[in-house]
């Protein structure tokens, strides 16, 4: 299992490679704010545990196996703005919070809040009914 910095890395380096077509070590250490002899060092112990293949000089690619778990980390993180915008959560404070709690969840929780989130998207009613509830919380503070 990779660890929460190896996920943020896969996870960046997938977004990457989906939106450009390749990812560069540059590219990687602007978006995730860190050095790139950060990105060159995680990227040779990413490939060291097979979730991509680098050449050193040449660049890189996800394997198979980097290439799955990138696209599950990309639909984590996707799965738990879906669920704080649903209940409310000001759009100012989602990303952040986002990356403080989705490497602390299990993937069996994931999957119940992706049930959730399937459950409020199916009827918009109850999307209705849960700001209902916060509003009368608010009046109440």
């Amino acid at each position: 299992m990779p660890t929460p910095s190896m996920e943020d890395y896969i996870e960046q380096i997938y977004i990457l490679i989906e939106e450009k077509g390749y990812a560069r070590v540059s590219d990687i250490a602007e978006a995730l704010s860190v050095h790139p002899s950060s990105v060159t060092k995680m990227v040779q112990k990413l490939d060291k545990d097979e979730y991509l293949v680098y050449e050193k000089y040449r660049g890189f690619v996800l394997t198979a196996k980097g290439k799955k778990i990138g696209k599950r980390l990309v639909y984590r993180h996707e799965l738990l703005e879906q669920l704080l915008n649903i209940i409310g959560v000001k759009d100012e404070n989602i990303y952040h919070d986002v990356e403080g709690i989705e490497h602390h969840l299990s993937w069996d929780s994931i999957d119940r809040i992706g049930d959730l989130v399937q459950f409020f998207e199916e009827d918009h009613t109850r999307i209705d009914a849960l700001k209902e509830i916060q509003k009368q919380n608010e009046s109440e503070d």
